[in-house]
């Protein structure tokens, strides 16, 4: 204990714990019960140190003083961990507070935690023997070449990381430790600090130069935690993540401790640097972090209303710039084209149809190649040898999708199945072929789709089950072989012809008033899908035509959409067949038959038009050209209307953007993916896009300094890769090694250098530009040695605990 002047007055006053001690002005205070803390190592637990401190010193006191007993460098970063009753551990994150406001007790363990030369905390580090080779452990690479392990569909994360971690200036300011002065604990918007802290581990591990690939599992936690859109392991966007990270960052080291109130203001005729200058210091009193010192820029946005003319001036901040791709307006389809002529094959086309266009549009195309009017076109989506659907003329080409199997079928004429306004009727007709099936008499007969389906016209006054064999006869005659006179036997058509007919067009589509009973299918209708096959001395009306004289090579039935025999659907008399909904026919074959007469490789065969060879170039567009577009105005979309204070009414307004002030690093993301109502792809056009000398002189509006050029110049830093589709894809990255500014590869835990010419490409999705005075401050900059300790900020509220594993 200090000794005290014997000429002052003094009083010792007793504090209790945990009460603290009172402030009493000229009096010298005693404080009898200061707080003994048992200070450990994390690396050596046995052998505490007793310290005594007061209940209103600083974690950071507790701090220096176990770096001074165990001798660490103040360079070196450390942490702290309290052991609680139960004995469990909490980091203590706040350095800031008091003793007596982190509810520190005398004999409590705290343990000093120093960081891992490879960037690691020690109590990260599992428990199990590492399977790394002693070369591994010995490993020392260039700092930053580090890969990142894929925990399961999170090359999206990797990609957005690696882009972000090769931003120098933000990569520096972590590596140096100044993110820990400014850590925002006690910040409402933000994740208390851990996502930063659990970023920091990265970036220290990756440009550590001692890990070839480094398993980003906590930090993938964290994200989990903090934003649910990222738990578990499906696909995500690398943007989105990337937008996600650098909001989490700013808030969690946001300077600002204390959010005031600002109400924006729009120009109301003030010049524009005046509004500018306005909206950037009202954006810097509530955001003011290393985010915003290297990525945020300004907006000039200009709307126009359409009915008085009002103009409404703001200025907006930005993080990054989400420009759009110059969209083409036609569309590549290919379809097959089925003739009425029995001998020509089916032929392949590749058509070019407006994008926005309908159905009718594609007959019109097809026309072009075919001659055939088209009037005399049935456009249909077949599916697994039936028709998914069949499409009406005014029905939109959005409906089909690239990977549908088009089939544009020739027909006498544009009638639908159910008129009965035209000479000639259409009929859906399926192949079916009969497969035994195992049943308590053997009797039952399953029946397999198999083929192509066929639209067929049929006169309507030759609708009998007998002209009809004999009309798909001729259309499948290509690949069906007629039976010799060897074959079959000459029985007399005369009463066969006229008998049961299929019922008019206007019956198959309103169905019919008669209800029959089930044995009367029709003349050939040989077998009703799932039931029994008809005998010889079946039971049936007397009329009943006798087909045993002449072989037929198939039979003919009455279906529903899906090919199954469904009786619902179909009633029988003796008068014929009539339809209560719309009408398919099967082709039913007995598998001897079908062996015989039936050439499967004939009727698979089809020929390509020389349309085919056709691709539609998608040219490249310059990088400027997505930025001019980005510029360009634009009416804003009625599900998002602006509201006019002259009119006091929503408008659908004019906007433009502009471009005020760049950032230090400018984020660029092509708006690949097209998301509207009717339809969602990806564009896959080539961005040609500067690797170096990217000039914005001509779309920044703010009066330029003329002496500066290099303000307005951007080189590439990075770039995020999108390969694939919407429904599935891989990211990888392109990045610029600050330290040897070569170019490597990233794709996920491996890496490897590249060249600048295989950087471009269709894949490119995120890039990142760094302005280039920026780029010559930096390499002019004197490499700094170590640096004092920072110190935390002061916050009054603590982050949720987090556990330690202790070895």
């Amino acid at each position: 204990m200090a000794k005290l002047p014997l000429n002052a007055r003094y009083t010792c006053v007793y504090a209790l714990p945990p009460c603290q001690v009172v402030e009493l002005r000229g009096i010298y205070k005693v404080e009898v019960y200061p707080i003994e803390l048992l200070l450990v190592q994390h690396s050596d637990m046995d052998t505490p140190h007793t310290a005594q401190f007061s209940r209103t010193d600083s974690i950071d006191l507790v701090s220096r003083t176990a770096q001074e007993q165990f001798l660490v460098s103040p360079q070196e970063e450390t942490r702290l961990w309290v052991k609680n009753a139960e004995g469990s551990f909490e980091r203590l994150w706040n350095t800031r507070v008091t003793v007596l406001d982190a509810a520190l007790n005398s004999g409590q363990l705290v343990i000093m935690e120093t960081r891992s030369k490879d960037g690691t905390w020690p109590s990260k580090q599992p428990r199990a023997v590492s399977s790394t080779s002693k070369e591994d452990e010995n490993f020392q690479g260039q700092p930053g070449i580090c890969g990142l392990t894929n925990l399961g569909n999170t090359c999206f994360m990797n990609s957005a990381l690696q882009c972000l971690s090769n931003v120098p200036q933000l990569t520096e300011y972590f590596l140096k430790n100044r993110y820990l002065e400014e850590l925002n604990f006690c910040n409402p918007l933000g994740m208390k600090g851990e996502i930063a802290e659990a970023y920091a581990d990265l970036v220290k591990q990756a440009w550590s130069g001692h890990h070839r690939s480094i398993v980003p599992n906590v930090f993938k936690t964290k994200v989990g935690h903090f934003a649910s859109q990222f738990l578990g392991y499906q696909q995500h966007d690398s943007q989105e993540l990337l937008s996600f990270l650098l909001d989490g960052l700013h808030e969690d080291l946001n300077r600002v401790k204390k959010k005031e109130y600002v109400e924006l203001c729009d120009a109301a005729g003030r010049p524009d640097h005046e509004v500018a200058q306005e909206a950037w210091q009202n954006h810097k009193r509530r955001n003011d972090s290393v985010i915003v010192d290297t990525f945020h820029g300004l907006f000039k946005s200009t709307l126009v209303c359409p009915d008085c003319g009002n103009v409404s001036v703001t200025f907006d901040p930005f993080c990054y710039l989400s420009v759009p791709l110059p969209v083409s307006h036609k569309r590549v389809m290919e379809v097959f084209f089925v003739s009425m002529d029995p001998r020509r094959k089916p032929e392949q086309h590749r058509l070019v149809v407006p994008k926005k266009g309908k159905i009718s549009d594609l007959c019109v195309a097809l026309a072009k190649h075919t001659g055939v009017s088209p009037e005399r076109m049935m456009v249909a989506d077949v599916f697994s040898h039936r028709f998914y659907k069949i499409y009406q003329l005014e029905e939109s080409l959005s409906s089909i999708l690239d990977r549908d199997d088009i089939f544009i079928y020739e027909v006498s004429g544009r009638s639908s199945i159910s008129e009965n306004t035209r000479e000639d009727v259409v009929l859906p007709i399926y192949l079916r072929e009969r497969t035994p099936a195992r049943d308590y008499n053997n009797s039952y007969y399953g029946l397999m789709l198999f083929g192509h389906p066929l639209l067929v016209s049929v006169p309507r006054d030759r609708l009998s089950w007998d002209a009809l064999y004999h009309i798909l006869l001729y259309r499948l005659s290509r690949y069906v072989t007629r039976p010799s006179s060897d074959d079959e036997d000459d029985g007399d058509e005369k009463d066969m012809e006229g008998k049961n007919s299929i019922p008019k067009p206007g019956n198959m589509a309103g169905g019919s008033s008669h209800n029959p009973g089930p044995e009367q299918a029709g003349p050939s209708s040989g077998v009703a899908g799932g039931s029994r096959a008809p005998v010889n001395n079946s039971p049936g009306p007397s009329h009943w035509p006798q087909r045993a004289r002449r072989k037929h090579l198939f039979t003919l039935q009455t279906v529903n959409s899906n090919g199954t025999s469904d009786r619902s659907n179909f009633n029988e008399d003796t008068h014929g067949v009539s339809f209560s909904s719309q009408p398919y026919i099967a082709i039913d074959w007995e598998p001897e038959m079908k062996k015989r007469y039936y050439d499967e490789v004939e009727a698979e065969g089809y020929v390509k038009h020389d349309c085919v060879g056709y691709v539609l170039k998608k040219a490249p567009v310059r990088l400027q050209e997505c930025i001019e577009l980005f510029t360009t105005v634009e009416t804003l979309e009625k599900e998002n209307p602006w509201y006019c204070p002259s009119c006091k009414q929503h408008q659908l307004a004019t906007k433009k953007l502009d471009l005020w002030t760049l950032p230090e690093t400018l984020i660029i993301h092509l708006k690949r993916f097209s998301y509207t109502k009717f339809s969602r792809e990806k564009l896959d056009t080539l961005v040609e896009f500067p690797i170096r000398d990217l000039d914005f002189s001509e779309f920044v509006i703010k009066p330029q300094n003329e002496s500066a050029p290099e303000l307005y110049k951007y080189d590439l830093i990075a770039v995020s890769n999108h390969y694939g589709g919407l429904r599935d894809g891989h990211y990888t990255t392109f990045a610029c090694n600050k330290d040897s500014g070569q170019w490597h590869y990233f794709d996920d835990s491996s890496v490897s250098p590249v060249s600048e010419n295989q950087i471009e490409s269709k894949a490119a999705y995120v890039l990142f530009y760094q302005r280039q005075d920026v780029a010559r401050r930096l390499q002019s900059k004197p490499q700094p040695g170590s640096s004092d300790p920072p110190a935390p900020p002061t916050c009054e509220s603590l982050p949720k605990s987090e556990s330690m594993d202790v070895n």
